[in-house]
């Protein structure tokens, strides 16, 4: 499906690349699109589930359920190692993992803190592609479902910080993507319309975000989509690399 993406006219002098997508700014997601993040993810759950004295989780797992935030990750592989435990003891506690998810939070939060970007890569092609568009004159944005405090170290660690004027994590709003709010209110941030902001995701959950908040939207064909077939999820175009976008929006 295309989305209203034909270019304005360069304003007098300047001499950047003329836009032919009618993008003023771009915003993207963070784990996944920008940062491989799982290995962080499973020794940050690891560790938290060694003090809850519950099995280890498998990294296929963590891949089908991050993405809508730190409170979905934990609840659910809180739950699924439970009832791992209950079948290996033959008991019968899975029904109750809200009683556990208190301690299981702040383990977890103290962990992930402690390793967030040691054992997570940048993906290839992401600081050629951002450094494009940088170079394009559009501002941008990080807008995450992960914690704000969590996005903004990452970044710093990996030395993406200084392409973003803002940084958004899923608890900088009232709700989360999918819904569109955050979009909308990071184009506010932005001084862009959503018609002339482009999303750039790895996930249905940023698809369905921006068709909803009328933002164009890209993804990236690897990242982590809870188990399901990107080219499923509502998009404008797909790529293999960040890198890919200058071309995209200026051919």
């Amino acid at each position: 499906m295309r989305s209203d993406i034909q270019a304005q006219a360069p304003s007098a002098g300047d001499d950047r690349p003329s836009l032919r997508r009618s993008v003023g700014a771009v915003i993207v997601d963070l784990d996944g699109t920008m940062v491989d993040t799982l290995g962080d993810f499973e020794v940050a759950l690891n560790r938290m589930l060694a003090e809850l004295s519950l099995p280890p989780v498998d990294r296929s797992l963590v891949g089908r359920t991050v993405g809508k935030g730190s409170e979905h990750l934990i609840r659910n592989v809180l739950a699924e190692q439970l009832r791992r435990a209950d079948s290996a003891a033959g008991a019968c506690t899975a029904t109750c993992p809200d009683a556990r998810y208190e301690q299981a939070w702040r383990s977890y939060q103290n962990h992930y803190r402690a390793i967030n970007g040691d054992f997570s890569e940048v993906y290839p092609g992401v600081r050629e592609g951002l450094q494009a568009l940088r170079s394009l004159g559009l501002p941008m944005a990080c807008l995450t479902n992960k914690p704000r405090a969590f996005a903004v170290d990452l970044l710093e660690a990996k030395g993406l910080s200084p392409f973003f004027s803002h940084v958004f994590g899923g608890d900088s709003f009232e709700r989360k993507k999918p819904d569109p709010l955050p979009l909308i209110r990071t184009c506010e941030a932005l001084g862009s319309l959503p018609r002339h902001t482009l999303m750039v995701g790895d996930s249905d959950n940023d698809g369905r975000a921006a068709r909803a908040a009328g933002c164009p939207v890209v993804l990236v064909n690897y990242g982590y989509n809870h188990g399901q077939p990107i080219a499923d999820a509502p998009h404008d175009a797909l790529v293999a690399s960040l890198a890919e976008l200058p071309p995209w929006l200026t051919t």
